[in-house]
């Protein structure tokens, strides 16, 4: 067991080199962003579901195979419990990004914010309204912003045992998140 602690913690120190060391903006390589969100609810209440609508059905046996490991390595004691619980952070959201065709440079730290597109549109799926981003962008996109919003808001309540369910939010999700993140990199705003 001490093999893979020293194991675990050197694949913790090399990941953190990468979040130092890249400045590429992403949402769902924060600490605070709704993958680790989802890892952390998983092992909360001990179901993998949470995470494994993140992550392409392909990866879903190495999900579930980790997940049961990290949960014995929880148990030694609370340092073996912290690289755990950042080795299976890690792990699901490089997959989570091979998944949407990215890179993995590593986890942002607590406190990182997302690009002004992406914390717009998750603050209207929080707040139930896209009206902060209507006006906030141009006309001629309404139409696309209120569709895949509202596709979104149809798929966010599925039940958490229903993985295919909770696959097709999460690619509303996504998508929707990459919608507006790009309108706002655009800088498409109303100057009315």
């Amino acid at each position: 067991m001490l093999h893979k602690l020293r194991f675990l913690l050197i694949l913790v120190l090399v990941s953190t080199i990468f979040i130092f060391t890249n400045t590429t903006y992403a949402h769902c390589d924060s600490m605070e962003g709704p993958v680790v969100k989802a890892a952390k609810k998983a092992l909360e209440t001990n179901n993998v579901n949470y995470v494994l609508i993140w992550v392409k059905q392909e990866y879903e046996n190495e999900i579930k195979t980790l997940f049961e490991k990290v949960k014995n390595v929880r148990k030694l004691n609370s340092e073996a419990k912290e690289l755990a619980d950042m080795f299976f952070f890690e792990t699901l959201v490089r997959l989570h990004r091979m998944g949407e065709g990215e890179g993995y440079t590593g986890l942002k730290p607590v406190g990182y914010k997302p690009n002004e597109g992406i914390e717009a549109a998750d603050i209207a799926i929080d707040k139930g309204s896209v009206d902060e981003i209507l006006n906030r962008v141009d006309k001629s996109f309404h139409q696309n912003v209120v569709k895949y919003y509202n596709d979104v808001q149809s798929k966010k309540n599925y039940d958490v045992n229903d993985v295919t369910a909770g696959r097709e939010f999460v690619e509303a999700y996504v998508h929707f998140i990459h919608y507006v993140e790009n309108l706002f990199g655009e800088n498409v705003t109303n100057h009315d």
